[in-house]
């Protein structure tokens, strides 16, 4: 279905209102899917009445509704959803291009197409990527031989042919690069400082640590290799681990498993003392771009994490938070902060100027607009 953002106001407050006599840049959005899909609604849906107020007029057309992720999520069928959705893209992109200055795709417009058939839809229109993962690697390392000859170099070739590539992470970045992409600039995954900000609250000084993780059920297995560090830190310590938007077993732990929503989610957050985000170091996970680092930052808390991609560059190793590649040193950290509610404070303050300063969406949402503009031919 394809979406009009309503109107916002016209200008951002502080700024220069646009010149009435200069139309607005028209953008095509193709993001992969609508809200309930974490990467679209975080690296498009929540910029859009920034952008709106920069002067770029953007009409949206996701690939893939909220069904198909619940479906996917609850093991159902979904490929009759997907073979409707791949037709109505392509009908929307040829319908919607036309009166568009500027196409921007998160990713790919359909996974699993050939590059030519994008480019030749794409029709020469100037186009900007965003990656906030290595899709690439789902072609290029894929393990049938066959599937890696046709697609293995796609992703690479849309790099090439857009006007803008804007990457989450600094692997992305390299890739994007090495593609011959014309240009690539860095866009951490941000949030809404202010909204994050309420998640801070004075915490109880009691003998419990209060552990997280944010996330869903295709990525709760990420902490499958940290469950023996944090059985080992329950004999040690008293301490409860929170789910947040997913479950797993955790022998000799106490595990809270909490309902994920967009409303609730910071309210969730805030009731954490550390938050976790473990990773194993293969090619697909440097890619990620440390989205629950920022979440748990934005919220005040210390984060414990693996030494993995974009991890490296949003910790700070023991001024914000904690880097940790064995189970050895996830429990040293994890016992640190559990003794110390005075280091867990100080980390907690750290992580949310650091959010304030470089991933939160007021501080992001100007350079984007600016992006799109020049990607538009209007700087």
């Amino acid at each position: 279905m394809t979406t009009r953002v309503p109107p916002v106001p016209p200008h951002s407050p502080g700024r220069p209102a646009p010149d009435a006599r200069v139309a607005a840049c028209r953008v095509a959005a193709h993001p992969r899917y609508s809200r309930l899909g974490a990467s679209s609604r975080l690296r498009w849906l929540q910029f859009v009445p920034a952008l709106q107020r920069e002067g770029l007029a953007i009409e949206s057309s996701p690939l893939l509704g909220d069904t198909y992720l619940q479906r996917k999520y609850a093991g159902r069928p979904v490929l009759g959803q997907v073979l409707r959705a791949y037709l109505h893209r392509a009908r929307a992109l040829r319908a919607g291009a036309r009166g568009a200055d500027l196409v921007w795709i998160e990713k790919e417009l359909w996974p699993w197409a050939p590059a030519w058939l994008e480019l030749w839809l794409l029709a020469g229109r100037p186009f900007v990527l965003d990656f906030d993962d290595a899709v690439f690697h789902t072609y290029d390392r894929h393990r049938n031989p066959l599937l890696r000859r046709l697609f293995g170099r796609k992703i690479d070739r849309l790099m090439r042919a857009a006007t803008l590539v804007v990457v989450g992470s600094a692997y992305l970045g390299e890739r994007a690069r090495a593609a011959g992409a014309r240009r690539v600039e860095w866009l951490p995954t941000v949030v809404d400082h202010e909204r994050y900000a309420t998640g801070a609250r004075a915490r109880p000084d009691d003998a419990m640590l209060r552990i997280g993780w944010i996330g869903t059920p295709a990525t709760v297995g990420y902490l499958r290799p940290i469950v023996p560090a944090l059985a080992e830190l329950a004999r040690r310590r008293r301490i409860v681990v929170h789910l947040i938007g997913a479950t797993l077993e955790m022998p000799g732990v106490e595990v809270r498993c909490i309902r994920w929503s967009e409303d609730d989610e910071v309210r969730a957050l805030g009731e954490l003392d550390v938050g976790l985000m473990p990773l194993p170091d293969t090619p697909w996970e440097r890619g990620k771009c440390g989205y629950k680092l920022v979440q748990y930052m934005a919220c005040g808390l210390p984060v414990v994490a693996s030494p993995v991609g974009a991890n490296l560059d949003i910790v700070d190793d023991g001024t914000d938070g904690y880097l940790a590649g064995t189970d050895d040193e996830w429990i040293a950290a994890l016992c640190r902060l559990a003794d110390d509610p005075a280091l867990r404070h100080r980390m907690g303050q750290a992580g949310q100027a650091k959010v304030r300063a470089k991933f939160s969406l007021q501080a992001a949402a100007p350079r984007l607009a600016c992006w799109l503009h020049e990607a538009c031919g209007r700087p």
